[in-house]
């Protein structure tokens, strides 16, 4: 089975270690469009595209053993080092020396032993620009502390996606969207237009994975009628949505078919890889 997780960040990290338990086919259509911490300092100084969740990403599908795939998340302490993660300049290490972001991300990816494929959902990084009652707001960090979000999109408006994310979405057999913030990861990844349109026109069982609470300020006080709503202002109409049986979610109606099931973790903070996964095959 072809399965795809579409998104940015930790949360669809862990959809990503879920799917990688259920099929050896397993591919990520991750955003570029952060511009906070670590990435976006790299972003002012080399004009790249975003790293931070394509780091996240690899790291989730690397070889556990791998000795590189353990320091990718390590973050140094002093200097002008201080805040930037060791992935994250591996990767515009790679993408100054060779110009390409996929060819870029690819030789990442062999180096850790990654099992799967991640792709950027663009071709180039991208900026975040939210529609507000109060007007427009641009910047993927703006955005994240951003309440009454209308609409979300990308500039360059015609952002490229590439090839490859646009025929691994239309040959899924399932599409995992999310978990994960809704305007700033979910829906910065959906929104590109190529992606937006493969994702219409795929013939995969497409599954939105409902977070375990509200964000705030950017989804403060939204049912999951209102999270739903929002994906399908962009095009994005889900065939169900899970959530966990302990959320907030679980007892609200929903306008699409609910699968209700426990995937929280321990910590009651993130979802369980092992439990998300058995949630899928059901």
């Amino acid at each position: 089975m072809r399965v795809v997780a579409v998104g940015g960040g930790h949360g669809t990290a862990v959809s990503l270690r879920a799917l990688r338990l259920i099929s050896e086919h397993v591919t990520g259509v991750v955003s570029v469009a952060d511009d906070g911490g670590s990435t976006g300092r790299l972003r002012a100084m080399l004009n790249v595209a975003a790293v931070g969740d394509l780091r996240i990403c690899l790291g989730a599908l690397a070889d556990p053993e791998n000795p590189l795939a353990a320091s990718f998340e390590h973050r140094f302490s002093v200097g002008e080092l201080s805040g930037h993660a060791v992935g994250n300049l591996l990767l515009v290490g790679l993408i100054d020396a060779t110009g390409n972001l996929e060819e870029s991300i690819c030789a990442a990816a062999q180096v850790l032993g990654v099992t799967g494929t991640i792709i950027p959902a663009s071709c180039e990084g991208v900026v975040l620009v939210a529609s507000t009652e109060q007007g427009r707001t641009r910047g993927q960090t703006v955005v994240a502390r951003t309440s009454s979000i209308r609409n979300i999109s990308v500039e360059p408006a015609n952002a490229a996606a590439p090839t490859a994310a646009v025929e691994a979405i239309e040959n899924a057999q399932l599409v995992l969207i999310g978990p994960g913030s809704l305007f700033t990861s979910v829906l910065a990844a959906c929104v590109v237009p190529g992606i937006a349109q493969a994702l219409a026109g795929t013939r995969a069982r497409k599954v939105y994975v409902a977070n375990l609470r509200a964000e705030v300020p950017e989804t403060a006080d939204f049912t999951l009628q209102d999270h739903l709503d929002a994906l399908v202002r962009h095009a994005i109409r889900p065939d169900a949505v899970l959530v966990d049986v302990n959320s907030i979610f679980a007892t609200q109606p929903c306008s699409a078919p609910l699968i209700v099931a426990d995937v929280v973790g321990r910590n009651g903070m993130v979802h369980d890889v092992q439990k998300l996964a058995q949630a899928v095959i059901a």
